[in-house]
C-alpha cells in the first residue's frame, strides 16, 4: 500500500476516524452547506468521524455513493469502479450532473489504490455502499477523515435513505439531503399509488451469470428495496437461504421453484443470458415462466437494471420511469 507515499502526503486531518467531539446540527445555516454547518460527527461501523469544515475534495469508496453527492451539488474527485464502465458521463441519471468532470477511479469494488487516493488529497473520504475493512479504514484514516458504513447493519444491507442521510450529514447538508429523500418518496408513492394492484403481488429478483446457477436477491438488497417500495411483496423464504450477512440467495435449478411467485424480475447481461434461463427444464415448468408473468431486464443498454441496483436519489426516478411500463404490461 505504499506506506511511504501515505505518509508523505499525511493531511492536517490526520485521525479523522476517531475523533469524538459533540456535534452542531448540520441544518444550521440556511441550506445546511455553509461552514456553519460544522463540526459534525457521523457515527459509522468503525466509530465516529468528526468533520471539522465543509469538504471541497471528496472521495467515495462506495460502489452507488457518488450519485447522493453529486445530488448535493458536489462532484467527487475519485470513485470506484462497479461495472467496468467509467463512473462519470455513462449513466443517463449522472451525465448531467458529472458534466465535463471526471473523477480518477482509484479501485473495482472494495479493492482500493491507498497511493491514488492519497495522491488526490481528499478532505473526507466517503464508503456506505461498501465492504470496506477495518485495516482499509485505519489506513486511510492516517491521512484523511473517513465515514465509513452504515453501524448497525450488515455491509451492502442498508437502505438508501440511511445511506443518503449519512452523506448528507458529512457533507453538512441535512436540509437538503431531507428535501431529496422526501422527493423521492413522492415518487414511489405516487406509482404506488397510480398501481394499487402492486401490493397483491408478491416479486422476486434474480439473476444467472452462469449456466445452472442461479441467484435471488434478499429484502437487504437495493434492487428489492426498489420493488418493495414500490408497493410488491416480497419473498421471506429467499432470505433464509442466503447465507448470513449475504443479500443474495444462490439457487442451483433444483431451487428455482422458489421464484414461482406473481411476478420475477431477471436482471441479466445478454440475451444469451435470458435464452439459457428460459431453456432451463425446471424453470420452464414454473408458472411464473409459463404464464408469462416474468420480466427479463438488462442491466446495460437501456439501463434500466443498473439503475434499480443504484437504488440512489439519482437513479430511483429514471428506474421508475423505465420499469413501470414493463411491469404494468403483464397481465
Amino acid at each position: 500500500m505504499a506506506v511511504a507515499a501515505v505518509a508523505a502526503l499525511t493531511l492536517a486531518a490526520c485521525g479523522g476516524g476517531g475523533e469524538k467531539k459533540e456535534s452542531k446540527s448540520s441544518g444550521e445555516g440556511g441550506s445546511g452547506s455553509s461552514s456553519a454547518a460544522f463540526s459534525v460527527t457521523v457515527e459509522h461501523k468503525y466509530g465516529s468521524t468528526t468533520i471539522d469544515k465543509e469538504p471541497k475534495r471528496v472521495v467515495t469508496l462506495g460502489l452507488s455513493d457518488q450519485d447522493a453527492v453529486l445530488a448535493l451539488g458536489v462532484k467527487p474527485v475519485g470513485a470506484v469502479d462497479w461495472f467496468k464502465e467509467q463512473p462519470y458521463g455513462k449513466w443517463p441519471w449522472t451525465k448531467d450532473k458529472w458534466g465535463s468532470a471526471k473523477p480518477q477511479i482509484v479501485g473495482e469494488r472494495d479493492e482500493y489504490n491507498i497511493e491514488k487516493i492519497a495522491a488526490l488529497k481528499p478532505d473526507l473520504v466517503i464508503a456506505q455502499y461498501s465492504g470496506m475493512k477495518k485495516e482499509q479504514y485505519d489506513t486511510l484514516s492516517k491521512f484523511t477523515k473517513v465515514v465509513a458504513q452504515p453501524k448497525g447493519l450488515p455491509d451492502y444491507g442498508a437502505s438508501w435513505q440511511v445511506m443518503t442521510r449519512q452523506i448528507g450529514k458529512s457533507l453538512g447538508k441535512d436540509a437538503e439531503t431531507e428535501k431529496l429523500i422526501a422527493g423521492i418518496d413522492a415518487r414511489f408513492k405516487a406509482a404506488r399509488d397510480k398501481n394499487p394492484q402492486f401490493a397483491q403481488k408478491t416479486l422476486a429478483v434474480a439473476d444467472s451469470f452462469e449456466a445452472g446457477k442461479y441467484s435471488a436477491f434478499t429484502k437487504t438488497d437495493p434492487k428489492s428495496i426498489f420493488f418493495s417500495e414500490l408497493g410488491f411483496k416480497l419473498k421471506p423464504e429467499i432470505d433464509t437461504l442466503a447465507k448470513p450477512g449475504w443479500n443474495v440467495a444462490e439457487l442451483s435449478a433444483e431451487k428455482l421453484n422458489v421464484l414461482d411467485v406473481d411476478r420475477v424480475v431477471w436482471v441479466t447481461s445478454s440475451t444469451d443470458a435470458n435464452n439459457r434461463i428460459k431453456a432451463e427444464p425446471l424453470y420452464k415448468n414454473l408458472k411464473v415462466h409459463q404464464e408469462k408473468r416474468d420480466l427479463f431486464v438488462p442491466y446495460q443498454d437501456p439501463d434500466i437494471g443498473a439503475a434499480f441496483s443504484f437504488n440512489t436519489v439519482l437513479s430511483i426516478p429514471y428506474a421508475i420511469d423505465e420499469i413501470e411500463p414493463l411491469l404494468t404490461a403483464i397481465k
